[in-house]
This record gives structure tokens, C-alpha cells and sequence, in this order.
């Protein structure tokens, strides 16, 4: 599995975290900064972020971003045509997520989870499968609303 990250300013710390996590588990992550905690604009690492994943330029199929709240990076993803980032601050909605949205970005915020919260809200994410179904009529739905 490979996994592309993307933080601000106020994501850096949780996205090293979180990115040290994965690889200890084995999962190859392609980090599109930032690499440090100096300020910068959040849209333009979700912008990074989200071109890697409906590129295929790198080989991941999912994303995590993290901003201080996930709120702006989340809101940044979700102008991006193929993208359906979903904010999730506890394990039940990262998991809904994926199971009913087939979100294909995680966003989290640094300054208002605990680094323990972070890492099963990751776990959960990335276990759980997109159900299909009913659902995936849902997805397309949504996915046809980038044509209007």
C-alpha cells in the first residue's frame, strides 16, 4: 500500500507522527510536505496532494492531510475534481467514511486530536473497504455534482 500526505504549518508534527506509524506497519508513504512548522498556505498542499491522487503520479490511491482543524485543507481537497476528503475526528466516521463515502482523503487536525485518536482514526480508515451497493449509486451522485 502507498499513501500520499500533505500538511500546513499547523498539521507538521501529527503528519510526521502519523507518517512514522504507517511506515512502521509497511506502508510506503510519498510525503508532499511541508517540512517544517514555518507558515505557509494550506490549499497548496492539498492542491499537491490531490493532483498525486487523480494523477496516479506516485502510485497512491488514498491521501491524508492534516491542517491545525482539517477544516481548511478539507474544504481546499474538496474543490478537486476526483477527490471526496472527508474531515473525521473519531473512529465511527473515519470508518462511514470509506464504508459509505469511499472517501479517498483523510483529513484530520492537529490541534484538536491526541496523537493516539489520530493514529486509529488512520487505522480505521485504511481498513475499512468501500461497501458498494446502494452506496456506490450515492458516490456517483456526488461525483456527478463536479460536472454542474
Amino acid at each position: 500500500m502507498k499513501i500520499a500526505m500533505a500538511c500546513d504549518h499547523g498539521g507538521f508534527h501529527l503528519k510526521e507522527h502519523i507518517k512514522k506509524c504507517l511506515e512502521d506497519k509497511g506502508i510506503e508513504v510519498v510525503d508532499h510536505g511541508t517540512y517544517s512548522e514555518d507558515s505557509v498556505d494550506y490549499p497548496d498542499y492539498a492542491a499537491k496532494l490531490c493532483e498525486d491522487i487523480t494523477s496516479g503520479a506516485s502510485g497512491a490511491q488514498k491521501g491524508i492531510l492534516i491542517c491545525g482543524t482539517g477544516i481548511g485543507i478539507s474544504i481546499a481537497a474538496n474543490k478537486c475534481k476526483g477527490i471526496r476528503a472527508a474531515l473525521c475526528g473519531d473512529v465511527f466516521s473515519a470508518k462511514m467514511s470509506r464504508e459509505h463515502n469511499n472517501a479517498n482523503v483523510l483529513c484530520m487536525g492537529e490541534r484538536v486530536l491526541g496523537v493516539g485518536l489520530a493514529e486509529m482514526i488512520t487505522d480505521a480508515w485504511l481498513e475499512t473497504e468501500f461497501a458498494g451497493g446502494r452506496h456506490e449509486r450515492r458516490v456517483n451522485k456526488i461525483m456527478d455534482l463536479e460536472a454542474k
